[in-house]
Formats: structure tokens, C-alpha cells, sequence
């Protein structure tokens, strides 16, 4: 069922009680009402998409991990990361809807592949190579 961006602005809206496809018509939405379409290619959808996870980045740079781990104690740098992710998330949402991609199951797939990949046993608390030592 596709919901209209109208109809979701009566209700809140959190990860709790929105579906995928409610974001990716707000997104579609927004576009088509802007007639955007001609000029969200893949190409260029991709590109914007990771411009902004770049953009996401920079929030990071140049400061430790545990300090990126205090970001929730800074509301307005935490806002700022928020409208960024927001940025990265609106153009992987409209990418899908220009290849007509379905997220849930292409997630759910690439879950599988990784699980194989990546096994339980031998990856458990490791980002790195199996031959690595663990502690």
C-alpha cells in the first residue's frame, strides 16, 4: 500500500510506526513536486549519495572514536550529524525508487551473503582478517 506524504503528516512519525515504503514516498514526493525526476539519474543519485555521506563524515573527522561516542551529550552537533544521515538515507531512498529496488528484500539478501561471509564463530567481537590473533 503506498501511503501519501499528506497522509502521514496526521500522524507521527517514527522508526516505530513508519514502513519503508511511507519514507520512500515522501521522497518520491518530494521529488515528482518539484520535477526533479529528469536530473535524479542513477548516476547522479549515487554521486549526491555519497557527497552526502562524505558531508556525514566531516562531522567525525579529526576526533577520536570515544569522542564520537559522547556525541548524544551535544544536541546541536547531534542535529546536525541527524540532518546529514537524513541527507544519505533521502538520496539511498530515491536511488531505489528510480531502479525500483526493493530495500527489505535486497537487505535481507545481502544479510545472507554476509552471515556466509562472515561466520558467527569466527568473526565474534573481530573487524578484521580471520588470521588475525584474537585476545
Amino acid at each position: 500500500m503506498v501511503t501519501r506524504a499528506e497522509d502521514l503528516k496526521s500522524k507521527p512519525m517514527t522508526d516505530q510506526t513508519t514502513t519503508v515504503n511511507e519514507l520512500r514516498c515522501q521522497v518520491a514526493e518530494f521529488v515528482a513536486a518539484r520535477e526533479w525526476e529528469p536530473f535524479h539519474t542513477p548516476k547522479n543519485l549515487s554521486m549526491s549519495l555519497a557527497i552526502e555521506a562524505a558531508e556525514l563524515m566531516e562531522h567525525f573527522q579529526w576526533i577520536s572514536g570515544e569522542s564520537t561516542e559522547q556525541l548524544g551529550q551535544q544536541p546541536e552537533e547531534l542535529a546536525a550529524v541527524g540532518e546529514e544521515l537524513a541527507d544519505v538515507i533521502s538520496y539511498a531512498l530515491a536511488l531505489a525508487n528510480r531502479l525500483d529496488i526493493d530495500i527489505s528484500t535486497t537487505l535481507a539478501a545481502k544479510m545472507q551473503k554476509n552471515a556466509i561471509k562472515y561466520p558467527v564463530e569466527e568473526y565474534r567481537g573481530r573487524y578484521g582478517a580471520k588470521d588475525l590473533p584474537r585476545d
